[in-house]
């Protein structure tokens, strides 16, 4: 391997090994690298983005599952308050009738 000049002046300072080293490193690749963690850190943005967007839109179709829910859990109790108070009325006018009915027996 041949040096020019001003990889000769290195040689008088650092070690043999890492002038090999700084001689072969290519500038263009460093620049693609560069580059390639450039484009894989958009990427990482954008999926997390998509990722969050998601989340986001779950959350929002799990809260009207939830609001439905509710609605429907709301109507069946008042619809069951309802029906307890007929079902209280019922007994109460069974009672009568029965306490009536035993009168007549008796007389």
């Amino acid at each position: 391997m041949c040096l020019n000049a001003s990889q000769w002046n290195l040689c008088t300072t650092t070690p043999a090994h890492q002038i090999l080293y700084i001689a072969k490193k290519p500038r263009v690749r460093i620049q693609r690298l560069k580059q390639n963690r450039v484009r894989r850190t958009l990427s990482t943005r954008r999926r997390r983005l998509e990722i969050r967007e998601m989340r986001i839109d779950e959350g929002r179709d799990i809260e009207l599952k939830n609001l439905k829910l509710y609605l429907e859990n709301k109507s069946i109790i008042e619809e069951n308050q309802k029906l307890k108070e007929k079902a209280l009325l019922l007994h109460q006018e069974n009672k009568f009738l029965m306490s009536q009915l035993y009168q007549k027996l008796r007389l």
